[in-house]
């Protein structure tokens, strides 16, 4: 597939040749809340990355009630770059503001059986190349592919190391032998598709009730009930590069994730 030609208009807008109707959209969606010192070198690099690939693309970010200059780090970027920024006055969390991202983008996809979904974080603790294997893997057949951390790479402090390790009894059976190896991570793929019928079984109801990584499994549990098929694969995530204390709250997250697994049994 050949990379879109792209011209700058008089005014320097980015004028873009329509869509071909085979060629996928990817939306990469980003919660961000007080990334200031991160999110801009994050898109920066995302543009790099999909240029490179050649694939169309939209990136949309949500701003949660940042208070430390993270919207007018994202105004720089608004007019070089496909970029969509929403703003909530009010403080969301992790699970709110992701749920708001991928509700609209499954609303405004044209092609929902083609067009692609990416769930990323905001502080540059995974590597936007790892975008690319995820839709190649997708592109392959898959319908949700989950990102799983290569261990060579820090593993954050004792505190999150140990949260994992507990989640990982308490995650038994809960991913009904969905080939996922680390449900924790949430840099994923998922075609627009499956996250379409997803919402279409849940009504009006929330797609995302826990929050933090709990939040995470619990979107991939209920997505993959609409894959036929899914996948993972290893990604490059180094917490050593992030520019802020981690938010994991770990008797929460496990709290979390023990009703989640009493309500899969």
């Amino acid at each position: 597939m050949g990379r879109s030609k792209r011209s700058l208009g008089p005014a320097g807008a980015r004028a873009r040749r329509p869509r071909p109707s085979e060629a996928l959209l990817i939306y990469i969606c980003i919660p961000a809340h007080n990334e200031a010192r991160t999110v801009g070198v994050l898109i920066w690099k995302i543009r790099k990355v999909m240029a490179d690939f050649g694939r169309d693309y939209q990136i949309r970010v949500l701003d949660d009630a940042s208070t430390d200059g993270t919207d007018a780090v994202l105004a720089r970027y608004r007019g070089v770059l496909p970029l969509r920024v929403r703003r909530s006055e009010a403080r969301l969390g992790y699970s709110a503001a992701l749920e708001a991202l991928l509700r609209d983008a499954v609303a405004e996809a044209p092609y929902p059986k083609r067009d692609v979904v990416i769930t990323l974080q905001g502080d540059f603790s995974e590597n936007p190349e790892g975008i690319v294997p995820l839709v190649k893997t997708l592109e392959g057949g898959a319908d949700v592919v989950a990102g799983v951390r290569d261990p060579a790479h820090p593993q954050g402090t004792r505190s999150v190391r140990l949260t994992r390790w507990a989640a990982g009894f308490l995650l038994r059976g809960v991913l009904r032998g969905a080939p996922v190896s680390d449900p924790l991570l949430g840099f994923r793929a998922y075609r627009v598709i499956v996250l379409k019928k997803l919402l279409r079984d849940l009504d009006k109801a929330a797609m995302i009730q826990a929050d933090g990584w709990a939040a995470n499994v619990e979107l991939l549990t209920s997505a993959i009930r609409h894959a036929r098929r899914v996948d993972e694969v290893p990604l490059e995530v180094r917490y050593d590069l992030r520019n802020r204390p981690s938010r994991v709250r770990p008797m929460e997250t496990l709290m979390g994730l023990y009703r989640m697994r009493r309500q899969s049994w």
